[in-house]
């Protein structure tokens, strides 16, 4: 991954730990700038696919991987290593990303646990780790209401730019209980989160177990004797494992600096003036009553269901997407999972095509066209789901090409059908149809189906 622009301009560093998954924290992630009050620096995953557009079989098995470590963590066994098959599919070796996925999938006795996922960019993530478990029971945080679900409870990300997060199981029965607990999230940066998450959920209902999974872990000594500290003042276990460990090195007066940096760079694209491609639409004939993904809870049942039909839908996208060799699968902010695997099967349904996968978001962060950055381009574009918070700005980043770069020449959009409004086809598809043709695949929401 890219760091030496902010590297150079910021006195950030990045320094390896201990490597669990077969990779350095230096492989596993790059730098960018936030625009972002609170926070001046964002670790870009290289496996996540939130930001960057990634081979969609090597997401899947960096979150299968991470399951397997907390598979393992849970039994008291050692997990399954996938030797360098991660590193190699980070540096883009021809068939490493697809034998890492094999690999992670293949059958273990299931666990039983209670995953929960963080939104926005844990929610796939998650969804990968409960998968690796088998017998685990998924919900993801979500920052969107939904008539006729009651809120469990909510907490708060301190960093984020919307800190909103609200729980809202469709069976609080199969969240309620006193089975492990395993919090998911991208990266631990100190761990408030999740412990804060530890802390409102306990207080509800005491549990014995917890773990903290996420791919990168950068807590310094006393973040961790935080965790202890408090898991011995609930009597309760809490464990934390990583696919990489270390250290992010801040120089003083960072968020300043940072500030001063961003201020006056613009980074959105422009296509004035340009031509528009086609937009189409694909019907996917998502199995009826299937969850779109873990906001309202997600069972081992669920993911059997899915599997089942993954091939078919992929064919299905396979089949509008002739002569194209690049293609991108965007998903949509919260909804991760169900294009990461729709992307999946489609790179296996077309081997001789480079599908890669990655979603819009939230958050806003600087791009710098410099091959020393993480985030080359970003698309800009209205909100169009309606979001309790009110409308607001959202992003693409990495979709249009940066100079000297190959773009995609179809780009599929997998939204679910409460994003799919005016707001869509007049802010988002349109910039997305300055760059390519565009086929736009909708799935229920499962609020809306239950």
């Amino acid at each position: 991954m890219t760091g030496s622009w902010v590297a150079s301009r910021l006195g950030v560093r990045l320094t390896d730990g201990a490597s669990p998954g077969g990779a350095g924290l230096s492989s596993l992630v790059g730098l960018a700038v936030r625009r972002n009050p609170k926070r001046a620096h964002l670790l870009v995953s290289a496996v996540l696919g939130k930001h960057v557009p990634t081979d969609p079989r090597l997401v899947y098995g960096s979150g299968l991987l991470l399951g397997e470590l907390v598979r393992a963590c849970l039994r008291g066994e050692e997990p399954s290593h996938p030797g360098s098959l991660l590193l190699d599919g980070l540096h883009g070796v021809p068939g490493a990303a697809s034998a890492l996925r094999d690999l992670m999938r293949a059958p273990q006795a299931p666990v039983d646990a209670i995953v929960l996922g963080y939104a926005e960019t844990a929610t796939a993530l998650g969804h990968s780790v409960a998968d690796a478990l088998g017998g685990a029971y998924y919900l993801h945080s979500t920052r969107r209401p939904v008539e006729g679900f009651v809120t469990y409870g909510g907490f708060e990300e301190e960093h984020s730019h919307a800190t909103s997060h609200l729980l809202l199981p469709g069976d609080a029965t199969a969240f309620d209980r006193d089975a492990p607990v395993v919090l998911v999230d991208d990266e631990l940066s100190t761990g408030r989160t999740v412990l804060n998450t530890i802390e409102a959920l306990h207080a509800v209902r005491p549990r014995s177990r917890y773990v903290l999974a996420a791919l990168v872990d950068l807590r310094d000594a006393a973040d961790r004797a935080r965790m202890d500290a408090l898991a011995a003042q609930m009597g309760a276990r809490i464990d934390a494992v990583a696919l990489a460990g270390g250290h992010v090195e801040l120089p003083d007066g960072i968020l300043e600096a940072g500030k001063k940096l961003v201020a006056g760079i613009s980074s959105d694209v422009s296509e004035e003036g340009g031509p528009r491609f086609e937009v189409s639409r694909v019907g996917l004939e998502w199995p009826a009553g299937l969850p779109d993904g873990g906001r309202h809870g997600f069972l081992p049942e669920h993911r059997a269901r899915l599997e089942k039909d993954l091939e078919r839908m992929g064919d299905v996208l396979a089949a509008g997407l002739d002569g194209a060799s690049r293609v991108l699968v965007l998903g949509f902010e919260e909804l991760m999972y169900a294009p990461l695997r729709l992307a999946e099967a489609l790179a296996d349904a077309l081997p001789h095509v480079d599908v890669r996968y990655s979603t819009t978001t939230r958050s806003p962060v600087l791009a710098v066209d410099d091959p020393g950055y993480a985030i080359r381009t970003r698309l800009a574009f209205p909100s169009h789901d309606d979001p309790s918070d009110g409308p607001g700005e959202r992003y693409a980043y990495n979709v249009a090409p940066g100079a000297g770069q190959r773009g995609f020449d179809r780009i599929v959009f997998v939204v679910d059908d409460v994003g799919d409004t005016s707001a869509l086809t007049h802010g988002l598809l349109e910039r997305l149809r300055a760059l390519t043709p565009v086929l736009v695949a909708t799935v229920p929401a499962y609020g809306r189906c239950a």
